[in-house]
């Protein structure tokens, strides 16, 4: 059984409350900006260590696992989408975690943060989550190149929050970083913000793709200050999409906005997670740099498709003592 706080602490959490006030943005800082760095070499020590020297055991892995999954944005993003597989889907965020498992760890139900799908795949998804609560997120802005002109992705915004979709996941140019037009990146960020309207707007940077931690750092300032209410790490397409390293970057840029600001904006690392182990490191890694109150699913959320899969038999494992096949956790 899972202690009453660490309870009452998750099953408080389990859907994505906003209680932040969104960040406005701000104008543009060349100054600030071009004052960015990134240490390379320390930042990939510091990120070595993690692994190494985060263990949790028990229920208190448990816990933590628990927390991992309200803050996924369970997700497909396949060309062989179907209705049926995004309802499937849709019924795994309902219920994320077998309710026996549950009930075993003395835990209410729990959901996962959102469900992130293409823009054809909206509908099917808004009348899945019809009253949970579960917001759903939609790619845009010609994803994953974002090479697409300019009116396109806008419209695509547009179409995409009209057919229900509460938070827009959209892709920078990545030519305005690698060229370091900054005013560029920061122009395109505050329309692609515009077109969002209410719905959240997530930054993706396809950081294996900036060739520097530096440009990393740079990026998601700008993104920040152009009124990102997140910045994200990666399409899932690249090869190399989430890192430790970059997060480590991305985050520590983000506090370093909240505390000029004010505004919290929030993290969302995006492929490769996978592992059970791994989110509890990604997990530790925002309490230490950002605090506890990222730790929430308004603030933080894990692009997966499979991390759900593997926490799931983690879990198990934690009530039966026994490991099941991965089959017996099917996502859709």
């Amino acid at each position: 059984m899972l202690s009453q706080t660490t309870q009452t602490a998750t099953a408080s959490h389990q859907l994505p409350q906003v209680t932040e006030p969104r960040n406005p943005g701000m104008a543009l800082d060349l100054d600030w900006v071009r004052s960015l760095q990134a240490n390379t070499s320390a930042i990939e020590r510091r990120a070595a260590s993690l692994p190494a020297r985060r263990s949790v055991k028990k229920q208190h892995q448990a816990a933590w696992l628990l927390r991992a999954v309200t803050c996924i944005d369970l997700t497909t993003l396949s060309g062989d989408d179907t209705e049926h597989r995004v309802a499937r889907l849709c019924a795994k965020a309902r219920q994320p975690i077998a309710q026996s498992l549950l009930e075993a760890m003395g835990m209410g139900p729990i959901t996962t943060g959102a469900v992130c799908v293409y823009h054809e795949m909206i509908p099917a998804a808004v009348r899945a989550l019809n009253g949970s609560g579960i917001p759903v997120a939609a790619v845009s802005t010609g994803f994953p190149a974002g090479l697409s002109p300019l009116h396109l992705r806008l419209a695509e915004i547009d179409e995409s929050v009209k057919a229900g979709a509460a938070e827009i996941d959209i892709v920078i140019s990545r030519r305005h970083v690698l060229s370091g037009n900054w005013q560029a990146l920061y122009d395109e960020m505050r329309v692609f913000r515009a077109a969002c309207g209410d719905a959240h707007v997530k930054a993706i940077l396809a950081t294996g793709e900036l060739g520097s931690l530096r440009n990393v750092a740079r990026a998601s300032m700008i993104c920040m200050m152009a009124g990102a209410d997140f910045i994200k790490t990666s399409t899932g397409k690249e090869s190399v999409n989430a890192t430790l390293p970059v997060t480590l970057v991305m985050i520590r840029a983000i506090r370093d906005y909240f505390e000029r600001t004010g505004f919290r904006v929030g993290y969302k690392p995006a492929g490769g997670i996978s592992k059970a182990k791994d989110a509890i490191t990604y997990l530790a890694l925002i309490k230490e740099e950002l605090g506890d109150r990222w730790l929430q699913p308004d603030l933080f959320r894990f692009g997966a498709s499979s991390l759900l899969n593997d926490i799931e038999r983690q879990l198990e494992h934690h009530v039966t003592g026994n490991y099941s096949a991965s089959y017996r956790h099917p996502t859709s």
